[in-house]
C-alpha cells in the first residue's frame, strides 16, 4: 500500500483556494523525500490525512502533473515522477541567480529605515530559532527577503522567484535548529554588506545562502536514500 502524503500536525484550514494548499503540502513533502519517486499517491488517503475532501486533492495533484512533479499512470492514480540530484540543484540554482540580482538592485535603493526593518527581523528570527518556533521562523525568513526584494523595485523579477521558491520545503529547513543558525548569521552577514554598499559581498552572500540550502536538502535526500 502506498503510504498517504499527508505529515501533518492537524487539519488544513477550509477556504476557497485549498487546493492551492494541498498543492503546497504535497510539493513539499515530495521535495522532502516524505514520498519517493515511483510511489503512489493516494486521493482517498491523503484527502483523509489532511481533512479536505478528494476532490481539492484531485485538482491539486492536477496542478503538481502540469509542473511534472507527479505523473498519471492510466487506472492505477497519480505517481511521484523521478527527481535527481541535479533537478534538485538546479531549483536552487535558479533561485539563488534569481534572488542574487534582486539584491544587488537592492543596494542601490537600501536606507536606514530598511537596514533597521531587517535587523529587527534577524533579531526576532534568531529568538524564534532559539524557541524552535518553526511557523514563526518560516514566516520571519520570507518576511526578511521580501524587503529586500521589494528594495530592488522588480516585480516580475520577485514575482519569479516566488514561483521558483515555491518547490523549498520549507518545513524541512525550519525544523533544522543548524540550517536556522546559519541563515541568522548569513543574514548579518547580508545586512552588513548592504550597510556598506558593497555589491559583491551582497552577491556572494546571498548566492552561498541558496548553495546551502541546496546541499542541505541533497545531503538530507541522500541520507533517507531516495537514490539507491
Amino acid at each position: 500500500m502506498a503510504p498517504p502524503v499527508a505529515r501533518s500536525t492537524g487539519n488544513l484550514r477550509r477556504r476557497p483556494q485549498l487546493s492551492d494548499d494541498v498543492a503546497v503540502h504535497v510539493r513539499n513533502v515530495i521535495m522532502s523525500g516524505g514520498v519517493r519517486p515511483g510511489e503512489f499517491i493516494r486521493l482517498d488517503e491523503t484527502a483523509a490525512e489532511l481533512g479536505v475532501s478528494v476532490t481539492p486533492v484531485r485538482e491539486a495533484l492536477l496542478t503538481l502533473r502540469g509542473e511534472g512533479l507527479v505523473e498519471l499512470v492510466p487506472h492505477r492514480g497519480y505517481v511521484v515522477a523521478p527527481l535527481s540530484r541535479d533537478d534538485v540543484n538546479d531549483v536552487f540554482w535558479l533561485q539563488g541567480r534569481i534572488a542574487e540580482e534582486l539584491a544587488g538592485r537592492a543596494v542601490d535603493h537600501v536606507d536606514d529605515e530598511a537596514l533597521a526593518e531587517l535587523t529587527a527581523i534577524n533579531d526576532r528570527l534568531r529568538q524564534a530559532v532559539e524557541l524552535g518556533d518553526a511557523v514563526r521562523i518560516e514566516e520571519l525568513e520570507f518576511a526578511f527577503h521580501r524587503i529586500i526584494n521589494r528594495l530592488a523595485g522588480a516585480r516580475k523579477l520577485s514575482w519569479f522567484l516566488l514561483g521558483a521558491t515555491r518547490y523549498t520545503p520549507v518545513h524541512f529547513y525550519s525544523a533544522d535548529r543548524e540550517w536556522g543558525d546559519e541563515a541568522v548569521a548569513s543574514h548579518a552577514r547580508l545586512v552588513a554588506a548592504l550597510a556598506a554598499r558593497d555589491h559583491a559581498g551582497v552577491a556572494d552572500e546571498t548566492r552561498a545562502h541558496f548553495d546551502d540550502g541546496a546541499k542541505r536538502l541533497v545531503r538530507h535526500l541522500e541520507t533517507i536514500g531516495i537514490w539507491d
